[in-house]
């Protein structure tokens, strides 16, 4: 579902869609002893494996939407690869990596697209035991301030009726997945660990931002159009309240992260 979703707009889902902050690479690369190998999974066009790439000696960047994969950035380090949504272990062995060999294996606002319990036994598969390393994480509705974030919880509550059930888990943070790892060294819990990212928007962008999601476009293929012309003449209002064009919203980052560990 997802996958054919951002299939058809993956020009607009580059370039409308936040960045990651160095803070939340530099985290994850604290709890990998190792940086030899990456493997980033959902990698889409790319955003997460830019900043993997200066860090890690090796990336694989995995996704199952080529046009995704297409618009990613071509790095000397990086090896993008179209998979299925699952793979056999001949398949991973083949299309990502060998048994044992990954340092880290991230996930960066796509997990809850994923069939999760058979993802985690893949990236079981591939990571080094016992200190290799899965990193997971998504971010929330962009922040603005009080006046536009009113006016998007409406449209927000709004959406909810038409969202795959994968969103609720986004919604969730993250909280709620089974996460079959170990804490990272340092740390006593799996997470959600939380960071933030900031992009400078126009009202035209954050419109473009809305419609890039799935909570917007879902609904659009059933024939319901949740921007009408008053819900749009409300984000208008609030946005122009205080006179600036240009507006810093602010995305909450949710990371989840945990090391392999031994095999039973």
């Amino acid at each position: 579902m997802a996958a054919k979703l951002y299939d058809t707009q993956a020009k607009e889902y580059r370039d409308i869609r936040p960045s990651y902050p160095p803070e939340l690479f530099q985290f994850i690369a604290s709890k990998t002893p190792i940086h030899d190998l990456a493997w980033d999974a959902g990698a889409g066009n790319g955003q997460a494996t830019i900043s993997l790439a200066g860090i890690y000696k090796n990336v694989i960047a995995t996704d199952t939407s080529q046009n995704q994969l297409h618009l990613a950035p071509d790095l000397p380090n990086v090896r993008y690869q179209q998979t299925t949504p699952l793979m056999t272990e001949a398949e991973l062995h083949h299309n990502v990596a060998t048994q044992s060999s990954v340092d880290v294996v991230t996930v960066a606002q796509a997990l809850h697209w994923f069939d999760i319990s058979a993802f985690f036994q893949q990236a079981k598969w591939v990571l080094k035991k016992p200190q290799g390393v899965i990193a997971a994480w998504c971010y929330t509705a962009p922040e603005v301030n009080e006046s536009v974030d009113s006016v998007f919880n409406r449209y927000y509550l709004e959406s909810k009726p038409y969202w795959d059930p994968a969103r609720n888990i986004l919604d969730d943070k993250y909280r709620s997945i089974d996460f079959p790892f170990m804490p990272v060294d340092g740390e006593v819990h799996t997470g959600p660990f939380k960071f933030k990212t900031e992009k400078l928007l126009d009202l035209d962008d954050y419109f473009a931002y809305l419609r890039s999601s799935s909570g917007y476009q879902m609904p659009r293929k059933k024939g319901v159009e949740l921007l009408r012309s008053d819900v749009i003449e409300d984000f208008e209002r609030a946005w122009n309240e205080d006179g600036n064009a240009h507006k810093i919203a602010t995305f909450p980052i949710y990371l989840r992260i945990g090391k392999v560990g031994n095999p039973n």
